[in-house]
C-alpha cells in the first residue's frame, strides 16, 4: 500500500505482492494524498519523501480550512517546502499543487491519518516547526480565522502538543487572529490575549 510504503514500512514491494494485502483488521490504510505526493518526490530518499509529503499536505490542511486557500497562503507553502525540503522552486510548486489538491478534495477522510503518522515518524522539533508553519500559513493573508483556529488547534493535539503548548504557539501569532482583529475595531474595547 502507498501509505506504508510511503512511511518505510514495505518499502520496495510492488502492487499485487502480499505485502500490498489488505491488512488483518480489514481495513486499508493508503491515502491517495501521500501516494500522488510521494511519486512526485521519488528521487528523494524514503523518509526525506514521508517528511516533506506530509508537511506539505498538513499545510494545506490549514490552508483549505476556511474553503479559501489565498494566493499569499499558496505561495507561502511553497517557499516552505523549498526551504524544509531543500527542493528547486518548481518540484515545490508541484508538490504544494498536488497537495493542495489532496487536501481539498479527501480532507476529511485522510487529514488524521496523514498527520498521525507524521507525529509518529517527526522528532519533537520536527513538529514544532510543522506547528508554528501552520499558524504561518493560517496568518499568511494577515488574518486566522476561527475555521483555521479550530484546525489549527486540531492539528496540535493530532502532532502529541497539548492545549497549553498549542495556546502559547497561537500567542505568537495574536495579532493576526481574526477575532482580535474585530474586538480591536469596536471603539472602546481592548481584545483579550489569544
Amino acid at each position: 500500500m502507498a501509505l506504508r510504503r510511503f512511511f518505510g514500512q514495505g518499502a520496495g514491494t510492488a502492487p499485487g505482492d502480499a505485502a500490498h494485502a489488505m491488512p488483518a483488521g480489514g481495513q486499508d490504510t493508503e491515502t491517495a494524498a501521500v501516494r500522488r505526493i510521494v511519486s512526485q518526490l521519488a528521487a528523494l530518499p524514503a523518509e526525506r519523501r514521508r517528511h516533506v509529503a506530509g508537511f506539505a499536505y498538513i499545510l494545506s490542511r490549514v490552508a483549505d480550512a476556511d474553503l479559501d486557500i489565498s494566493d499569499e497562503e499558496v505561495a507561502l507553502m511553497e517557499k516552505t517546502i523549498i526551504e524544509i525540503a531543500d527542493l528547486p522552486e518548481a518540484q515545490a510548486v508541484l508538490i504544494v499543487e498536488i497537495a493542495r489538491n489532496q487536501a481539498e478534495l479527501y480532507g476529511g477522510t485522510e487529514d488524521f491519518v496523514v498527520t498521525r503518522e507524521f507525529a509518529e515518524q517527526a522528532t519533537q522539533e520536527q513538529r514544532e516547526k510543522l506547528l508554528r508553519c501552520c499558524f504561518a500559513i493560517g496568518a499568511a493573508d494577515n488574518s486566522i480565522s476561527a475555521a483555521e483556529v479550530s484546525e489549527l488547534d486540531e492539528i496540535g493535539r493530532e502532532l502529541g502538543f497539548t492545549d497549553q503548548e498549542v495556546r502559547a504557539i497561537r500567542g505568537e501569532f495574536k495579532e493576526q487572529m481574526s477575532a482580535i482583529q474585530q474586538m480591536r475595531r469596536l471603539p472602546g474595547v481592548e481584545a483579550p490575549p489569544a
